[in-house]
């Protein structure tokens, strides 16, 4: 269970601090939305391929709420096969925030809304991105 909750830690907390843009010229838009019962802190998303999931993203993005809602717009985006992982960075340290027994203090989501009792897989979590843009509501 501690392997599980310092996995989760190690691949949310790293989302903003060593985020990289991986883009070229062509390619699409994923832009995702988050209702976030707060408006306080702000939103962090990070988009991974298989090879990456859980380590380094691809694209992290910071998005502030207004009106309870956050959104981030990945762009040029080439086709593939993606996942999204999103947090409420509530107090705005870039990291996600933990109990003292492991359980998450802030919210967070994956793409197609999976929630497990550990961390997301790839496969659960994976979606298809071709040359239309892409809109995805992610619930926390």
């Amino acid at each position: 269970m501690k392997t599980i909750l310092l996995t989760l830690t190690i691949a949310l907390s790293s989302l903003l601090l060593n985020a990289q843009t991986e883009t070229t010229d062509a390619g699409t838009t994923i832009e995702v939305s988050v209702p976030v019962p707060s408006d306080k802190g702000n939103v962090v998303f990070a988009l991974y391929d298989e090879a990456s999931f859980m380590k380094e993203p691809l694209v992290g993005l910071t998005s502030d709420i207004v009106d309870g809602k956050a959104t981030a717009t990945f762009e040029n985006i080439t086709p593939g096969t993606y996942a999204v992982i999103l947090f409420h960075d509530k107090n705005e340290n870039k990291k996600m925030d933990f109990e003292p027994n492991g359980m998450p203090k802030e919210m967070y989501g994956v793409s197609n809304n999976v929630m497990s009792m550990g961390p997301p897989q790839f496969s659960d979590a994976k979606f298809e991105v071709a040359d239309d843009p892409i809109t995805l509501d992610i619930r926390m």
